[in-house]
C-alpha cells in the first residue's frame, strides 16, 4: 500500500509542477525571452543539479553500451522534439485551447503502447476513465477561439509532439529496471541540452541583452522551471512510470492543463467559471476510473479495487504488469 500511494503521489507531484510550468514559461515569453534560450538553459541546469545529487548519493551513473541508443532517443524525443513541435504547433494553429486539447490526447496513444508493447492490463472501466478525463479537460479549456492560416499544418506538428512524448514515456519505462529515476532524467536533460546547442547559438542568444537576460525576472522563472518542473518533476514521473506502468501513468497527463487552470486561479492570474470547476471535478473522477481494476472472486462476486502495483524488485508479469528490463 505504501509503494502504491507513493507512486500516485509522485504522479500528482509531477502533474502539479508541470501545470505550474506554463505560468513560469508564460512570464518568460511575455518578457520576450525566446524558447530557444530558456528551454536549453532549463535543461542544462536540471542536468547539472541531478548530476550533483547523484554524485552525493553515490548512485551508479555508468551507461551500459546497449542502452546508449535508448538514452539518446529519450533526450531527442523530450525535451528536443517535443518542445519544438509544441511551440511551432501553437504558433501555426494560433489557438492555445486547441493546442492543449491535441496534446492531451497523449493518454490514448500511451494506453495503446502500454497494452501492445508492455502488455499492461487496461480494463473497459479504465478506457471509460480516459474519455471522462478528456471530457473534463474539454470543459476547462473550451473557449471560442480563432485559428491560424496554417491550422492543419499546426495540428499535424502537434501530433508529432504527442508521438514524441509517448515515445519518451516508453523509453523511460525500458530503462527504469536498470537505472535510478534521477540518473535517467539527468542524462535526458544533459543530452537534451546538447541537442539544443545549434538552436541556442543561432536563435537563443541572437538578441541577448545582459540587462534583461541576467535579471532576476528571468533567472527566477528559469530556475523554477529547471529545479522544479524538470529535475524534480521528471524524476517523480520516472518513478511513477516504473511502478504504475505506461498506460496508467500517462492518463495523469490529461490533468496538466486542468492543474494549470487551477494554479492560474490560485495565483490570481485567471478566474474560473462554473463550467471550468465542473471540468476539474470531472477530470479527477476520470483519473480515478483509469486506476481501477475489476477482479472476479471464485464466488462470482465482482469487486473494484485500486490497481495492484508490483513491489520493488518483483518479477515481470506480477499484478498484471510486465516489467521489461522505461522518459521522464
Amino acid at each position: 500500500m505504501k509503494g502504491k500511494l507513493t507512486a500516485y503521489l509522485a504522479a500528482m507531484t509531477t502533474i502539479t509542477l508541470w501545470g505550474l510550468s506554463y505560468i513560469w514559461a508564460d512570464r518568460l515569453l511575455a518578457l520576450g525571452i525566446p524558447v530557444e534560450f530558456f528551454v536549453p538553459a532549463r535543461s542544462l541546469a536540471a542536468g547539472i543539479l541531478l548530476f550533483c545529487i547523484n554524485k552525493i548519493a553515490r548512485k551508479s551513473m555508468r551507461i551500459k553500451g546497449k542502452d546508449w541508443p535508448k538514452f539518446l532517443m529519450l533526450a531527442l524525443c523530450m525535451p528536443f522534439i517535443y518542445f519544438i513541435a509544441e511551440t511551432y504547433g501553437l504558433k501555426l494553429t494560433e489557438s492555445p485551447t486547441i493546442t492543449a486539447l491535441v496534446v492531451a490526447t497523449n493518454p490514448l496513444f500511451a494506453m495503446m503502447v502500454g497494452l501492445f508493447i508492455f502488455k499492461e492490463k487496461f480494463s473497459a472501466v479504465n478506457v471509460v476513465g480516459v474519455f471522462v478525463t478528456l471530457a473534463g479537460l474539454w470543459l476547462v479549456t473550451w473557449t471560442r477561439s480563432s485559428t491560424g492560416t496554417y491550422f492543419v499544418w499546426g495540428i499535424l506538428i502537434l501530433f508529432i509532439a504527442v508521438i514524441s512524448e509517448v515515445s519518451q514515456i516508453a523509453f523511460t519505462k525500458s530503462l527504469t529496471d536498470s537505472y535510478a529515476p534521477s540518473v535517467i532524467v539527468m542524462y535526458q536533460f544533459l543530452f537534451g541540452a546538447v541537442f539544443f546547442i545549434p538552436l541556442f547559438v543561432t536563435k537563443g542568444i541572437k538578441s541577448f541583452e545582459p540587462g534583461l537576460y541576467l535579471s532576476w525576472s528571468v533567472i527566477y522563472p528559469t530556475l523554477a522551471l529547471a529545479l522544479l518542473c524538470s529535475a524534480t518533476a521528471f524524476t517523480t514521473w520516472a518513478y511513477a512510470i516504473k511502478h504504475l506502468g505506461v498506460a496508467h501513468t500517462s492518463v495523469f497527463l490529461a490533468l496538466s492543463p486542468l492543474m494549470t487552470a487551477l494554479a492560474a486561479f490560485l495565483f490570481g492570474e485567471e478566474r474560473l467559471s462554473g463550467m471550468q470547476w465542473l471540468g476539474l471535478a470531472v477530470g479527477m473522477i476520470g483519473i480515478y476510473l483509469t486506476q481501477i481494476v475489476i477482479t472476479t472472486k471464485n464466488n462470482n462476486d465482482t469487486q473494484r479495487t485500486l490497481r495492484n502495483i508490483p513491489a520493488e524488485g518483483s518479477s515481470a508479469g506480477e499484478a498484471g504488469v510486465d516489467r521489461p528490463g522505461t522518459q521522464a
